[in-house]
């Protein structure tokens, strides 16, 4: 999920009991971009047109109307295109937003409340006025147990909110954090008077898959479980004419298509059956997205550049397992990834591989640790492995004088010193229980990149298999931790907050439903977690960012992966794009400002 608004000191308030500040937009280091009287974002085009439709795919399929709950699944961009927060994200500024439903942000000089002033002629789909009480019910239900875990944790330490007048709420703060007011303005904004007739979470009754009222530029046309759902733009939609929204949400229409996987979706896509495909499989881009239609030059496929922080992408290990427990025992398994052979063989040399939980970003540790990050470590050091003060991160590699081979004697060794040793050609601990493990898949796709990782365990004796499940029984199985191994991938914004409890926090681990996917549950950790949320710099949000990749690093709790430092798009050559690109986007958010050519409003 994108992280939004910041902090902004513009002009002295007295309408209050305490003086506040006031914004119309707020960022992470006390500068903003555009200014009060901005027009448009400029990676929106004045060429941009509305009309025509759009066609996109998804995999697997859907079974509820409501994104904010833990069961079930909704469908791809209900977020989005329905729903809208208090204020919207900037794309080409490191940690930026400006007021959508809010049009006033005033944050209290002690930064323990933040006040949103709502914009009066913000109406929801059915043309019902976005109220403060709206607002308040959007908090209390997203901060209840109604509410998938994750708005429990990244909203926790907003502790309620006080109506202030028709059009003016403040949010309360437990204590004071450089980024809750951000986050407070990221509060997607729900219809009190729906969810009170249909309930917020009817999972299983015919409630459950009721469209949704929201205030966003689109509302659900109609719909077929398991294969399509079609958005149409609100032609009474309130923000049309908000700079924020300028140039965005072109398309009359817009079609969600589901297809089993991948694979399938490629040949969907080179037969016209969808307009936009984003390419996460370097063979599919290198190889599959060839053919008469983009000869003709009716398809095109395009790198785009971003200056997104990679985060982590591995082979995640439930470290709830006991097979898992321990580090060195996850360090071995680690060193059975040939990632040089896997880049050059099967993805054309088109990666580079993960050396941070940072990745491609200022907060990745590097060198040793300074004499900042040491003291935050160093409290710690009996709990922490001692690599953590004498490496550097750096991911096992191949490359000569390295090889595949003193890879996996010293795998071999690290095994042995914690207790496992091969047995007629099977490894074994001291009970004479076997080392096997299931990797669990989405895609078939990915099989061919755990083939060779699993034949290279073989080799220490390790049976681990793979197999890939339907995308429906996969969600289940990751949000009740029902897995050994699983790929996933740990995204990371330009500054880093609330959502690392999500990832790291104890309290998350034995969370149904949170992205602390390894399991990981440390005090280190946990007291790392709090120095990012409540660093009062950037210095000191760097500094704390750079101690915990270390420590996550030197835990091995995944297997590295790679990253690229450009999306990878195939799409349809009637379709209009901005010149100018944004810095800090998702393929989907700059989807948002295309459009479809007049004379090609494809029905």
């Amino acid at each position: 999920m994108n992280k939004l608004l910041t902090y902004l000191l513009l002009s002295f308030f007295l309408l209050l009991p305490t003086n506040l500040l006031a914004a119309h937009g707020v960022s992470v280091d006390g500068t903003l971009k555009y200014g009060p009287d901005f027009k448009q974002f400029e990676y929106v085009s004045d060429k941009a047109v509305k009309g025509g439709t759009l066609i996109l795919h998804d995999i697997g399929s859907f079974d509820k109307m409501n994104p904010f709950t833990l069961k079930g699944n909704a469908p791809f961009g209900l977020e989005t295109y329905v729903f809208e927060p208090l204020a919207v994200s900037s794309e080409d500024e490191p940690f930026a937003a400006y007021g959508l439903i809010a049009k006033d942000i005033k944050l209290a000089p002690d930064k323990k409340s933040v006040t949103f002033t709502l914009d009066e002629r913000a109406k929801f789909s059915d043309g019902s006025p976005v109220t403060v009480e709206d607002v308040k019910y959007s908090l209390e239900t997203l901060k209840s147990k109604k509410a998938h875990p994750f708005y429990q944790i990244y909203l926790q330490n907003i502790t309620g909110a006080d109506i202030l007048d028709k059009q003016r709420i403040r949010f309360n703060f437990d204590r004071p954090n450089r980024e809750l007011h951000m986050i407070a303005a990221q509060l997607p904004v729900l219809n009190k008077s729906f969810y009170e007739k249909y309930g917020f979470d009817p999972t299983g009754t015919t409630a459950a898959m009721t469209p949704p009222v929201g205030s966003g530029p689109y509302i659900v046309k109609d719909f077929n479980p398991g294969k399509s759902i079609t958005y149409q733009r609100n032609p009474n939609y309130w923000a049309l004419n908000r700079p924020v929204r300028k140039g965005m949400f072109n398309f009359d229409t817009v079609t969600i298509k589901y297809f089993k996987d991948q694979i399938v979706s490629v040949e969907a896509f080179k037969a016209g059956e969808f307009d936009v495909m984003m390419v996460n499989i370097a063979k599919q881009w290198q190889r599959d997205l060839k053919g008469r239609r983009f000869e003709s030059g009716e398809l095109i496929k395009k790198r785009f550049p971003h200056k997104n922080d990679a985060g982590m992408q591995g082979f995640v290990f439930n470290t709830r397992r006991k097979l898992f427990k321990n580090r060195q025992v996850r360090r071995a398994l680690g060193l059975a990834l040939d990632f040089e052979w896997t880049n050059k063989t099967l993805f054309f040399d088109q990666y580079t591989r993960a050396n941070s939980y940072f990745s491609n970003s200022y907060l990745a540790a590097s060198g040793l640790p300074g004499q900042e990050e040491l003291a935050l470590l160093e409290p710690f050091r009996d709990k922490i492995p001692p690599e953590v003060f004498t490496k550097e991160l750096k991911p096992p590699t191949t490359l000569p004088p390295s090889s595949l081979r003193a890879n996996l004697r010293l795998a071999k060794k690290l095994l042995n010193s914690a207790g496992w040793k091969v047995k007629n050609g099977v490894l074994t601990d001291s009970s004479g229980t076997p080392f096997i493990f299931e990797i669990l898949l989405v895609s078939p796709s990915f099989e061919r990149v755990m083939a060779p990782y699993v034949k290279n365990l073989a080799k220490l004796g390790i049976k681990a298999s793979y197999r890939t499940i339907d995308a429906a029984l996969y969600t289940d199985r990751i949000k009740s931790f029902d897995f050994d191994m699983v790929v996933n991938v740990f995204g990371q914004s330009q500054s880093p907050g609330n959502e690392q409890r999500d990832y790291w926090a104890s309290s998350s681990a034995g969370r149904k439903g949170s992205r602390n996917l390894g399991g990981v549950a440390s005090p280190v950790t946990d007291s790392l977690v709090e120095k990012i949320i409540y660093a009062q710099s950037q210095q000191e949000l760097t500094t704390a960012c750079k101690a915990l990749d270390r420590v996550l690093w030197f835990n091995y709790y995944v297997v590295p992966n790679w990253y690229l430092a450009f999306h990878r798009i195939a799409y349809d050559a009637h379709l209009g794009i901005p010149k100018k690109l944004p810095l800090y986007y998702s393929p989907y958010q700059f989807i948002n400002s295309w459009w479809r050519n007049p004379d090609q409003a494809k029905e």
